[in-house]
């Protein structure tokens, strides 16, 4: 009886111990103490729209990926151009999805400087030129003196010298036809374009609208240096918060893994809380989209930013006049927060 006694004190005291140790907060770590707090309620927005390349958000927060960093969401549908970026400085949102040519574009060129990335969602742009098998072209060359479809102010049409120039062809050859991105699907289908300035992970939506099969041709054929989706926040939230960066940060790479991994039910996931949105084709665009999540070369952590591959990124962007000498890579990234390569 005596051993027994013995053995159950011990125990006791041990659970006293861990308990203990657990409301600790001197070294840093996460506490059952703070586990216990009201989660942290922030807001943020897409790339662009609420498309299948989009759905890891979704995917993050039905999975418990955000609760379990308490954390509680709001997902908000992003719009192209500087819309992202004036949500958060404007602080209705604390995290947004934007290009990385269009990040380097803003800070570059000093319209918005208190941004900065945490997290590459695409390893590689994901920039590109879709068409239609039916148009005859094959190759970048193919481009040359055809109607390209082209959102008015384009990062995509901003690249696409430098992409012309390194593919084998003259830039100026091409006519530009403006129209939203709504419209330009349409306007590929009905015949008024040749070909599209589109995220390649926008094919299948492509062929959704004309009932045909799409040809990609991607920039990173021949731009392998610059990034496709970052995920930004602002110097300020990092500075008063980086806990909470940390945090979201990891749980939305959670989640972007999760959705490449099984996009089938990544699909499911965003069309059950946007109907409007067609499993099967935000299934396939998360297809597309896995090998420029996953595919590195040197078998990098998702998320993750090379800083030497950043500079080499920003001589080649800022040589089509994108913007200004003078852009380093620690003004556009945190390289300490970031997943490193």
């Amino acid at each position: 009886m005596r051993f027994s006694v013995r053995i159950q004190t011990a125990a006791v005291l041990a659970v006293a111990l861990i308990a203990a140790v657990g409301c600790d907060s001197s070294n840093g770590k996460t506490t059952s103490a703070s586990a216990n707090k009201a989660p942290d309620k922030v807001g943020y927005v897409t790339g662009f729209g609420t498309f299948g390349r989009e759905s890891y958000a979704w995917v993050a927060d039905k999975k418990g990926y955000f609760k379990d960093a308490n954390i509680q969401v709001t997902i908000n549908a992003g719009a192209a151009g500087d819309a992202n970026t004036t949500m958060l400085e404007a602080g209705k949102v604390q995290f947004a999805i934007v290009d990385f040519a269009t990040l380097l574009q803003q800070v570059g060129t000093g319209k918005h400087t208190d941004i900065v990335a945490v997290e590459a969602i695409q390893q590689r742009t994901v920039s590109s030129v879709i068409t239609l098998q039916n148009k005859g072209i094959t190759s970048p060359k193919d481009l040359a003196g055809k109607k390209i479809g082209v959102a008015p102010g384009s990062v995509l049409q901003a690249m696409f010298p430098g992409y012309a120039q390194l593919a084998g062809f003259d830039s100026k050859s091409v006519t530009w036809v403006n129209g939203t991105p709504q419209q330009l699907p349409a306007l590929l289908a009905g015949g008024q374009v040749d070909a599209l300035l589109q995220y390649l992970v926008g094919a299948p939506a492509i062929e959704a609208a004309s009932k045909q099969k799409s040809v990609v041709l991607p920039y990173s054929d021949f731009l392998s240096d610059p990034y496709g989706s970052v995920l930004i926040t602002t110097t300020k939230l990092l500075k008063d918060n980086p806990d909470l960066v940390k945090r979201f940060e990891g749980a939305l790479a959670k989640g972007l893994t999760y959705a490449v991994n099984n996009p089938d039910e990544a699909g499911d996931i965003l069309h059950a809380a946007v109907p409007a949105q067609d499993a099967k084709t935000a299934s396939a665009e998360l297809a597309l989209m896995k090998p420029y999540v996953l595919g590195t070369d040197n078998g990098a952590p998702v998320g993750s930013f090379d800083q030497a591959r950043v500079a080499r990124a920003i001589a080649s962007l800022q040589s089509l006049n994108l913007f200004p000498p003078g852009l380093t890579p620690e003004k556009v990234i945190d390289f300490d927060l970031a997943p490193k390569a």
